[in-house]
């Protein structure tokens, strides 16, 4: 294969830049794509024109940003867009209803993190591809967890803002920590009455991989509320497998990918419940978290998941 240029969009999300990395990862774990990667970080967007003095052969990246891009410059190069978020939504970009209708080009390759929501679409290229994580990255960095119990993202809606204080009033005896931009912190400072709850728990945000590989070993158990779609697993989850933690997940299809291994929460009870039952079983822990890791292992490292994305857009019309 002759050598591709690669043109990499970082997004202004938190979560899509962590995803975006990962991408970054999966192609250099694939010697054979002998990739030349260029990097355009949206988040200070001011060398866009400087890089596209370059030929491109692909551009990748996050939800709509890498169509974007393409779009509006009018570039040959193949795209392929990383969608884990709704596609027909503000959380997948301000401009979706603009690019949205390019989705169904024959140069544009959408791989979608949902098995159930894929279903709305019919794009020519259209992939299921659950969420992946660099497993050299995110491991066991075998440190004692300073807190029991971690959630990673937004309390904006009152639901969950009051099910993560209403599970740390079930729990007074453990220790929570809390990570999110300091946006999400003040806005649940200004909704609850619950104060000390919130600035005791909040340890700020994360953006690398890195760092968030070490927040995860630092927890004994993760727990997720998901908030975008209808089936799928999150990034944290598969981060959490990574790590060797505990992850209990709410309800979710996907969770049929972890053979019943995975843990799930019904309601506030049951995850309290959950919690006090793993932190007290090391054995029941111990098996449930390397059975999880065995599968997200092979399923859902960055190595295999990128070289599918690209073996997709590549034979296509090769």
């Amino acid at each position: 294969m002759s050598s591709l240029n690669i043109l990499l969009v970082q997004p202004i999300s938190i979560a899509g830049r962590l995803i975006v990395s990962s991408i970054n990862d999966g192609i250099l774990q694939n010697p054979d794509l002998e990739a030349n990667i260029t990097v355009f970080d949206e988040l200070f967007a001011n060398n866009l024109d400087e890089l596209l003095q370059k030929k491109f052969n692909v551009i990748i990246g996050y939800d709509f940003s890498p169509l974007k891009i393409k779009i509006d410059n009018n570039l040959e190069a193949k795209c392929i867009c990383y969608f884990a978020d709704n596609i027909q939504s503000k959380t997948s970009g301000p401009e979706w209803e603009k690019y949205f209708k390019y989705l169904y080009r024959e140069d544009v390759f959408t791989f979608f993190w949902d098995r159930e929501m894929i279903k709305m679409y019919d794009f020519k290229n259209l992939y299921y591809l659950p969420q992946f994580v660099n497993f050299e990255i995110y491991r066991d960095l075998n440190i004692t967890p300073k807190f029991h119990v971690m959630f990673a993202g937004r309390l904006d809606t009152d639901f969950r803002l009051n099910f993560y204080l209403e599970l740390m009033k079930k729990l007074p005896e453990l220790k929570f920590a809390w990570y999110a931009i300091e946006k999400h912190y003040r806005d649940a400072l200004s909704r609850t009455e619950d104060k000390e709850l919130i600035k005791n728990v909040y340890q700020g945000f994360i953006d690398n991989q890195k760092n968030m590989a070490v927040a995860i070993n630092n927890s004994k158990i993760l727990f997720t509320m998901n908030s975008q779609g209808i089936s799928s697993l999150n990034f944290r989850t598969i981060e959490s497998v990574a790590c060797k933690r505990l992850i209990i997940s709410d309800k979710r299809q996907e969770l049929s990918l972890y053979n019943g291994y995975m843990p799930y929460w019904e309601n506030v009870d049951d995850l309290a419940d959950k919690i006090r039952f793993y932190l007290k079983n090391e054995t029941e822990y111990e098996t449930t978290v390397e059975n999880c890791y065995k599968i997200g292992r092979k399923d859902h490292h960055t190595k295999e998941n990128v070289a599918y994305m690209f073996d997709k857009a590549l034979a296509a019309n090769a």
